[in-house]
């Protein structure tokens, strides 16, 4: 799955253009590789978020097309 498209699906960033807009700004990286929206997302990889001052640090753990409100949490968990 496409990064942006799994930000948005995690609900990780709310909005799939902001997820897009944060890839191309060198904000996102994955397995510490800065990449671009379009980068692949499997399970074990662990996604690095800039938030201005704050860094949030996920690993996937499912990567699913249509996921529910509450389903969504169970697709990463929140590392140091």
């Amino acid at each position: 799955m496409r990064l942006d498209k799994y930000l948005k699906t995690a609900r990780i960033i709310k909005r799939r253009t902001i997820a897009s807009e944060a890839c191309g700004a060198g904000r996102v990286s994955v397995n510490g590789k800065t990449t671009k929206a379009g980068a692949e997302v499997r399970e074990g990889d662990i996604i690095e978020i800039g938030f201005g001052a704050s860094k949030n640090r996920v690993r996937v753990l499912s990567v699913a097309e249509n996921v529910g409100k509450a389903g969504a949490s169970a697709m990463y968990e929140n590392i140091q």
